[in-house]
């Protein structure tokens, strides 16, 4: 052997040595984990024994058979199947508990059980840690901060704002209808929302621009960062001139109030340390948030009016004998809708903006039945299976009002479009405003029918949005 091929052995040799013990290290590392894995399993199939489910796979779940064009079609006929609730697995030992039941329902909102991992993970990059992803007390201080921003005074002068952003809209789509085809309506209706929400959150004037969202009204990226710059431009603008001689006791007297304002009196009132970062979390959190929910909502109320015109033309003269031209909606208008609010009920039922929320246990649970779940399981409660299970609603796809009629015998949890408990939508007295402001205006203005060729494809995601859109022909009035 040459001295340069021993030499080349010798420091293989040497090397060698390391390498297999890192491998004997990785080889072990991975026994471990698949121990530990299989031991999780085990354990988690025990805790569900109680709770029937499909068939899954040891390590897909139930994943390898999921679509997004037909989940909600397949969690129906699991709410048939199972009563109550089963156990929907993922990949691995990743495992939720599918509740789509109202008194399973009401003992998960009556506790103080956080928010998914998963859930904050996704959203805390959009709109930081504010009000809807908090936990404990600091979720308490802040809720009760921000609950004055709510009161009926505060949003009494938002209407106008809400009826701008929406005429401003239908203005738009009366210079379409020339062209006698169909309108995606989502893209539109999320600008408006959004226009609507910088106008209260901000006093912001003019209008929102249209590269902030992508055509179904979703944000992107760089319309995130975008707009978490002006927010924070706008904070350090308001602080800098409350903090001038005079300019704080102006701004109270101001005719009305914006949700900065709010935010920044609180802190200034109770000695709250409410950081520049928490101020941006929950104004994002209520523009993120608000937007996008609200949108969701009247796209879909306004479809389900145009497949069932006996119910739109019904709402329409309601309105008509209320507002007239509609040159003005006031506060007062709002309550003397009846029919109209239970048919933008009875469209929320089927088309619930937020078609899940989840909670991690942070203690055991017992459900009325007797089944029990130990501390540290995860548990989602479908929404839309809630709305659409056939033992909570009778013939739960019909479109049909009457189920809120004064009077109707509802249990306290069968309907949840902003959720239950403590933990309910802070919001949703501003998102029902909202909701009866753009259908009024946009029911005297036009009728509205489907485009039988583009039916659109629910898509469960964080909200409740179609895959190819909403199409509907509209059909001029004025």
């Amino acid at each position: 052997m040459s001295v340069s091929a021993l030499s080349l052995t010798r420091a293989l040799g040497s090397v060698s040595g390391p390498l297999q013990v890192v491998s004997l290290l990785s080889l072990v590392l991975l026994l471990l984990k698949a121990v530990q894995f299989y031991l999780r399993r085990q354990w988690l199939l025990k805790v569900f024994h109680q709770f029937p489910s499909p068939p899954s796979h040891w390590l897909c779940g139930h994943s390898l058979k999921r679509s997004k064009e037909n989940e909600l079609q397949e969690l129906l006929k699991r709410v048939e199947k199972f009563p109550c609730a089963y156990p929907r697995w993922m990949w691995g030992d990743n495992v939720y508990l599918i509740v789509y039941d109202p008194d399973y329902m009401k003992v998960v909102l009556g506790r103080s059980d956080p928010k998914s991992n998963d859930v904050c993970r996704f959203l805390a990059p959009w709109i930081g840690t504010g009000l809807l992803l908090l936990e404990g007390e600091t979720w308490f201080q802040h809720r009760r901060m921000l609950t004055p921003a709510f009161h009926h005074d505060i949003l009494k002068p938002y209407l106008g704002l809400m009826a701008d952003s929406v005429r401003g809209m239908l203005d738009k789509w009366e210079e379409f209808i020339s062209q006698d085809s169909s309108l995606e309506i989502l893209g539109d209706i999320s600008l408006m929302t959004l226009d609507t929400i910088m106008k209260c959150a901000f006093s912001h004037q003019g209008s929102v621009r249209n590269d902030r969202l992508t055509p179904e009204g979703r944000w992107n990226h760089q319309a995130c960062q975008l707009a978490h710059q002006y927010t924070d431009a706008v904070i350090k603008e308001r602080k800098a001139h409350l903090q001038k001689e005079g300019e704080l006791e102006k701004v109270r007297s101001r005719r009305h109030l914006d949700f900065l304002d709010i935010l920044l009196f609180a802190r200034m009132e109770n000695g709250s340390s409410l950081s520049d970062e928490d101020l941006r979390a929950e104004v994002d959190t209520f523009m993120f948030g608000g937007h996008d929910t609200t949108a969701s909502g009247i796209s879909w109320i306004l479809y389900a009016l145009a497949s069932h015109p006996e119910h739109q033309q019904r709402c329409r003269e309601e309105i008509l004998s209320l507002l007239g031209d509609g040159a003005s909606i006031t506060w007062d208008h709002l309550d003397q809708m009846p029919y109209t609010t239970m048919c933008i009920k009875e469209a929320l039922r089927l088309y619930p903006p937020v078609p899940a929320i989840s909670r991690e246990l942070s203690k055991p649970i017992t459900f009325p039945d007797g089944r029990s779940l130990p501390a540290g399981i995860k548990v989602a409660l479908s929404i839309y299976g809630l709305h659409h299970n056939p033992k909570v609603w009778p013939n739960p796809e019909v479109f049909d009002p009457s189920r809120f009629a004064l009077g109707s015998n509802q249990h306290s949890h069968a309907f949840l479009p902003f959720s239950g408990g403590s933990r309910n939508c802070i919001g949703k007295r501003f998102a029902m405003n909202e909701l009866k402001v753009a259908l009024a205006l946009t029911l005297l203005r036009f009728e509205l029918s489907p485009d039988p060729s583009r039916v659109p494809c629910l898509i469960p995601e964080i909200i409740l949005k179609p895959k190819n859109g909403i199409h509907l022909h509209l059909k001029s009035l004025t």
